[in-house]
């Protein structure tokens, strides 16, 4: 018996909906667990307060978002040693602390992100680059990888400063945490810009376990996006797409 051919049209939606179906090759993310560990994934999704893992060989897993510290792409650059060394020397010596001479940005929420800054040392000017990269100063921003609010907090992150996943709209508390967040950073690396950078968007563990800004290409252009936003010239970082 021969099988009747598809109308073509047929044979271009079917082709259509498989390709949908199948995962891309980049769509692998790189699950960083609060407890350290780290685990490959196909696909992140988040359903309420709980994170969706899929594995690529089949299987998923749930769990609390609270155990989920950050989901980055699992993309490496062509050059990490060039590039982030690039990253370092473009900004060396920018002032990541609170000055005397300090400002309020004039940007959304800008008195919100002075009075957190002066508050917890750190340039107001900074905050305000991070947030304008995280969010473009929307507060009710989610991403699919389940951060909130304008500093695009995670829950387990917002934790740890006393911050609860239902008070991530709210621009203060979201504020708060971010700042404080991102003066534990400087404090960790010592006011290195990149490694602060790359700790607020990977975690201090992945910079901690790389020696510095990690070879994701997730990392490394959203580093030199901020740097940008600052006003430092990034122009001649190797290995980074715009």
């Amino acid at each position: 018996m021969v099988t009747p051919r598809r109308p073509r049209r047929l044979r271009i939606l079917a082709l259509a909906l498989c390709a949908i179906a199948l995962p891309s090759a980049t769509s692998a993310h790189l699950v960083i667990l609060t407890d350290g560990s780290v685990l490959k994934v196909l696909a992140f999704a988040v359903d309420d307060e709980t994170a969706v893992l899929s594995f690529t060989k089949g299987g998923t897993m749930r769990m609390p978002m609270l155990r989920v510290e950050r989901v980055i792409d699992d993309e490496v650059v062509p050059d990490p040693e060039k590039a982030a060394e690039a990253l370092a020397a473009t900004a060396l010596d920018y002032p990541v602390r609170f000055a005397a001479g300090s400002v309020t940005p004039r940007t959304s929420y800008g008195e919100l992100i002075f009075a957190a800054a002066r508050r917890h040392k750190v340039n107001p000017d900074l905050v305000a680059a991070v947030m304008r990269a995280e969010s473009a100063f929307n507060p009710r921003a989610v991403s699919a990888k389940g951060a909130r609010g304008l500093m695009q907090l995670m829950p387990a992150t917002a934790k740890r400063y006393g911050v609860r996943a239902s008070e991530l709209f709210r621009p203060e508390r979201n504020i708060e945490a971010g700042v404080r967040y991102l003066a534990f950073l400087i404090d960790h690396f010592a006011g290195d810009l990149p490694k602060i950078l790359a700790g607020y968007n990977a975690g201090e563990g992945s910079v901690d376990r790389f020696g510095g800004v990690p070879p994701y290409r997730e990392t490394q252009s959203y580093v030199r996006k901020i740097l940008g936003f600052l006003g430092l010239e990034t122009s001649t970082v190797v290995g980074l797409a715009r």
